[in-house]
Formats: structure tokens, sequence, C-alpha cells
């Protein structure tokens, strides 16, 4: 069955580092678009970053633009997302997206379960 497993979350000091993980299995990752959202408590989710199905593509939230990478791995099916000089405000659960497009429509879409990253001194 297709399964999103997202890792790497945990307590990090302001201004810190971390890196997430998302492994994939059950569909065909390599035409699928890959996405990280967050949710934090009391907010709507949103969209962090986004990379297109071949990796040549990259977009990303404005409040995380030159602190956040996006990346994939097509051979071993994931998607990481580092995160450098951690902000009190990204604090949230962080949400792996797997999005099929055809003809710029959504077709099918997968999310993960989460994993909490609190950002806390």
């Amino acid at each position: 069955q297709v399964q999103l497993v997202e890792s790497g979350g945990g307590l990090v000091q302001p201004g810190g580092s971390l890196r997430l993980s998302c492994a994939a299995s059950g569909f065909t990752f390599g035409i699928y678009a890959m996405s990280w959202y967050r949710q934090a408590s009391g907010k709507e989710r949103e969209l962090v970053a986004r990379i297109s199905s071949t990796g040549d593509s990259t977009t990303y939230a404005d409040s995380v633009k030159g602190r956040f990478t996006i990346s994939r791995d097509n051979a071993k099916n994931t998607v990481s997302l580092q995160m450098n000089s951690l902000k009190f405000e990204d604090t949230a659960v962080y949400y792996c997206k797997a999005t099929r497009l055809r003809n710029g429509v959504v077709v099918n879409a997968y999310w993960g379960q989460g994993t909490q990253v609190t950002v806390s001194s």
C-alpha cells in the first residue's frame, strides 16, 4: 500500500538545523511532485516547499526562502527538507505530500502522517 513516512523531527534551539526525510513506497515516486507542508497549532496547513517530479524545479514559501532546501532522490524514493537557521515560528507538524499532475490538474495525492518540529530555547 502507499506509504509516506516522515522522520527527522525533534526539538532544536533557535538558529539550529534539522533535516527531515520522507520515505515513499507503494506508488511510482518518480512521476509525483513532492512537497513539504506544515501546520502550527491553531493554524491552517501551509505549503513550505515543493519539488518537481524530476527535481529540476523548486518553490518555497517566502517565510523559508534562503533557510530551507528541498531535495529528492528518485533512486531511493526519498524527499528531504534541510532546515537551517530555525526560528520559533517554524514550530509545527511537518507533512510530506506526493502529488500527481496531469495537464496541470491534480489527479492523485498522498499525505504522510507528519513529524513534529519544535524550535525552543
